[in-house]
């Protein structure tokens, strides 16, 4: 979704609680949008229909249909940005939310210059359509992000070319039957199409583009917010998470497991890379 700097951008926030619905507004319409605020689900799903917003808050413990329930059920109609609030830190929640659709996830109480950052991030990702231009992860109590997080000064080696696909134009990433193009956002496991989120397609292609270079989770998480190699900023507990449960709904899309894995395998206490092609 991208919408032209000089057209009007619009928000809905659905939150049952008036106090943050005020401050939700007042941090969206410093940051352009026309807000649209709701207390439930249902009108939350309404108002997304009547308005078709570009950013959509969703908080995740609503009377009535709760917040996962009203994710699935705006995805299902809207590629509306999804930015999921909770109170809970239930890594269950996390991977629910995110399966439901959310593009963002970050834990109440949220300090309103990251949130506006998070969104800003993820409307140049929009913008953008390719990886990694983005946001995805959540933030508690920060911690420094480790020096692991730079990239090896040895370049990884270049991707393997993909079979040309006569219908799509440009280049393609490939391991094994896994083939990723970035410019129209199409990734297929043999002739197969994958139903990807933004992020779980963004976290696919930086590691296709890494090949057999190990990407940490906190290298991952600050690449899908747009900030990699930058050390000044943070990554948190919950940031990490967040890529944990990103991870897990790629694999299971691409039909694979931990245990056994066909195309990215885990390093145990580091990160995630391909697997070797033998």
């Amino acid at each position: 979704m991208s919408t032209p700097a000089d057209e009007p951008r619009t928000a809905v926030i659905i939150e049952d609680d008036a106090e943050i619905r005020h401050i939700l507004a007042e941090v969206l319409e410093s940051a352009g949008f026309s807000t649209v605020s709701v207390g439930n689900g249902v009108d939350g799903v309404r108002a997304v229909q009547a308005y078709s917003p570009q950013l959509t808050t969703i908080d995740v413990n609503m009377p009535g249909i709760d917040g996962i329930e009203t994710a699935k059920r705006i995805r299902a109609q809207s590629d509306t940005l999804i930015v999921m609030l909770t109170g809970s830190n239930d890594e269950a929640d996390v991977i629910a939310g995110l399966g439901a659709g959310a593009d963002e996830y970050l834990n109440k109480p949220f300090r309103p210059r990251e949130l506006r950052a998070r969104v800003e991030a993820l409307l140049r990702r929009s913008r953008a359509g390719a990886p990694p231009e983005g946001s995805s992860a959540t933030t508690t109590t920060p911690e420094p992000a480790v020096a692991s997080v730079a990239a090896p000064t040895v370049p990884s080696a270049a991707p393997s070319a993909a079979p040309d696909d006569p219908g799509v134009d440009g280049d393609w990433l490939a391991h094994r039957d896994l083939r990723l193009h970035a410019e129209n956002r199409l990734a297929l496991v043999g002739d197969r199409e994958l139903d990807l989120t933004r992020t779980e397609f963004d976290l696919l292609a930086t590691l296709l583009e890494s090949q057999r270079r190990v990407r940490s989770k906190a290298d991952l998480a600050l690449v899908l917010r747009g900030e990699s190699y930058v050390t000044s900023y943070y990554v948190g507990d919950a940031d990490k998470r967040a890529v944990e449960a990103h991870m897990t709904n790629l694999r299971r899309k691409l039909g694979e497991s931990a245990a056994s894995p066909r195309y990215i395998e885990t390093v145990r206490g580091v990160g995630y890379r391909l697997t070797s092609e033998t």
